[in-house]
């Protein structure tokens, strides 16, 4: 069955990518050895892998990356020079014990590398949480932003409402003030129209009477 795997790939795929490819580096051996790898185990195409180092995980790993090159040089040259030592002669008794050739700097310089890849990926496991999490206090902050945002959209909102109104208020008053003033206007008239001059008669004996409504004086 072919490989068809499309899924996104996690944390620990990553992971598992560069520590492989890693391991091949420092073995000698080559990066598409190293995808085909890791291809095996996920289920995924050595292209797919090629890919995916090379778009987003390989940039991650540049200091490890130097680190398994020189770790590669130093089991060459291990090697190498392992190889020019002279041959030790077989003893001619068969039951004599032959003593190993000791490579104790040779091991010890090959853990303290090995330790130090395994510091620097736990280090840059601590880092990629510290990552996440700084990526959940940003998208909270953003949410926050949001919701402040629409509170003050909504505030505004308010705060223009309040002014029509208070405008319409303004308006109306205006309105109710001219009616008062145009209402007053007409008492003072209706009163001064009210008010009627005094008239005056002449009675036989020739003085001045006022003429009271509705009655005369004979």
């Amino acid at each position: 069955m072919g490989k068809v795997r499309q899924d996104a790939w996690s944390h620990e795929d990553d992971l598992l990518l560069a520590e492989t490819v890693l391991r091949h580096i420092r073995e000698g051996s080559t990066q598409l050895h190293a995808f085909e790898e890791v291809g095996d185990k996920l289920n995924r195409t050595s292209a797919a892998c090629g890919f995916r180092w090379n778009a987003e995980v390989r940039n991650k790993y540049n200091d490890a990356i130097e680190l398994a090159k020189r770790q590669r040089k130093e089991k060459k040259r291990a090697a190498a020079k392992k190889a020019k030592q002279p041959v030790i002669a077989m003893p001619q008794n068969d039951n004599a014990a032959v003593e190993p050739v000791k490579t104790e700097n040779a091991d010890e310089q090959q853990s303290l590398t090995m330790d130090s890849v395994i510091q620097f990926l736990k280090q840059l496991k601590k880092d990629y949480q510290a990552s996440n999490q700084s990526k959940r206090s940003l998208e909270q902050m953003k949410q926050e932003n949001e919701t402040l945002r629409d509170q003050v959209s909504e505030l505004e909102s308010q705060l223009t409402r309040t002014t029509k109104q208070l405008e319409t208020v303004q308006e109306d008053y205006q309105v109710f003030m001219q009616i008062m003033d145009r209402a007053r206007k007409m008492t003072v008239f209706e009163d001064q129209d009210s008010l009627q001059a005094p008239s005056f008669r002449m009675d036989k004996n020739g003085n001045l009477q006022q003429v009271v409504d509705g009655s005369s004086n004979q």
